[in-house]
């Protein structure tokens, strides 16, 4: 089984052809739109690895299923004694891709 690793927004991924998954929020908000991850750190076929140098020449193609947010987080900062509450949320923005092929 052919897999890749994948580095985009900050994080790394482990991606096989078919996988669904969460990245952060790409800069092409078109659904069904195609996306190239040319940032490629291994690409392992079963049989040869190809690790940082060896591997530049690949690509991972894959197409956005949807975007989103993440669920609300909420912060809060509390001093005691001082009268001073503070309540911050936050959603994180997603984007959801479907790997098509590994190159």
């Amino acid at each position: 089984m052919t897999f890749a690793i994948i580095k985009t927004g900050g994080k790394q991924y482990k991606v096989t052809a078919g996988d669904t998954l969460s990245v952060e929020k790409l800069a092409k908000p078109e659904k069904g739109g195609k996306v190239t991850f040319e940032e490629v750190l291994l690409v392992d076929d079963g049989k040869t690895t190809k690790i940082g140098k060896e591997a530049k020449g690949a690509k991972v193609t894959a197409s956005i299923v949807e975007e989103g947010k993440g669920p609300k987080l909420h912060i809060i900062k509390f001093k005691p004694k001082s009268n001073y509450k503070k309540k911050i949320g936050h959603r994180q923005p997603f984007t959801k891709v479907k790997i098509d092929a590994i190159k």
